[in-house]
């Protein structure tokens, strides 16, 4: 009997063929027949999930910003869980949106490809701005939780100071992925905890 394969199951391993394209070739290179070929299908097979290149395209960004926000809610929950030294925490769960591992690193790669298509092609437009809002808010909730705890300088702009910090999550990003060897991980987070550090009482 011919092996039954879940449908969600299927897309997902769609998404992470995607992703392994983009990674290497970039997000012009994606097409059905290349995806179809990492995923190890016929073209066939793909068009049966994805009616179009497009409703793949925007299935795959819209399954990496999915993973990177349930993540994030996990790592939040086991690094605040009963610790005494919340800004050490907080560098730590903002790390989490760095490229400080195989998986962070291929996350960040594949979505600085999908940003930069996302100006020319309007289909990607508003997963890039869903996945564009993701540090901003975590940003917000860090800063506004430091705030009620009395642990910030007062009279601080907390949503312009959010801004600021997912400003700098976002060239640290950048910055890991395009030239690591001069922004490696732990110069990385030191940047940050100095950040925060200046926003303290």
């Amino acid at each position: 009997m011919p092996k039954l394969v879940d449908a969600d199951t299927r897309r997902l391993e769609i998404a992470d063929a995607v992703f392994r394209v983009i990674r290497r070739d970039g997000v012009a290179q994606a097409s059905l027949r290349a995806v179809a070929a990492e995923a190890g299908l016929v073209i066939g097979s793909v068009r049966h999930y994805f009616a179009a290149h497009d409703e793949m395209i925007v299935f795959a960004l819209r399954t990496l910003a999915d993973r990177v926000t349930a993540r994030i809610a996990r790592r939040a929950e086991e690094i605040f869980e009963g610790t005494p030294d919340r800004l050490e925490a907080t560098v730590r769960l903002l790390a989490e949106l760095l490229p400080h591992d195989e998986t962070r690193s291929a996350e960040a790669e594949v979505w600085l490809a999908f940003t930069v298509a996302a100006r020319t092609r309007p289909e990607l437009a508003a997963e890039a701005d869903r996945g564009h809002e993701g540090p901003r808010t975590v940003a917000l909730r860090c800063l506004t939780e430091a705030a009620a705890l009395g642990s910030l300088r007062p009279g601080l702009d907390l949503a312009l100071e959010a801004e600021r910090l997912a400003a700098l999550l976002d060239g640290l990003m950048l910055g890991g992925v395009t030239q690591p060897a001069r922004l490696p991980p732990r110069l990385a987070e030191d940047v940050l905890r100095r950040h925060l550090e200046s926003l303290r009482a």
